[in-house]
């Protein structure tokens, strides 16, 4: 079975004084409630058609230069399936 271990990642457009971030979704880990895509206030997330070894369906990114970098995604997952991380490495 190939692995699944799908990530994801977006690249935000640097505004004046924010750094780039990177948004990664560990497909494995996501078992599809949606709580990144129903609270991101900028609609980064969507749920996509595709689904993840176990079944669920995951999201996916649709407007990398939305991304504010709030980190709601990150800190709402039950999964832990999405972090957050700034361009030069570190956790904003």
């Amino acid at each position: 079975m190939p692995n699944q271990a799908a990530h994801v990642t977006v690249v935000s457009r640097p505004s004046r004084g924010r750094a780039r971030v990177h948004v990664f979704l560990l497909a494995e880990r996501c078992k599809g409630c949606a709580f990144c895509v129903e609270f991101c206030p900028k609609h980064v997330l969507v749920m996509s058609d595709r689904f993840n070894a176990k079944g669920y369906h995951i999201p996916q990114v649709v407007d990398e230069s939305a991304c504010t970098n709030c980190q709601l995604c990150q800190l709402l997952c039950p999964e832990f399936a999405v972090y957050v991380v700034t361009e030069n490495g570190s956790k904003p």
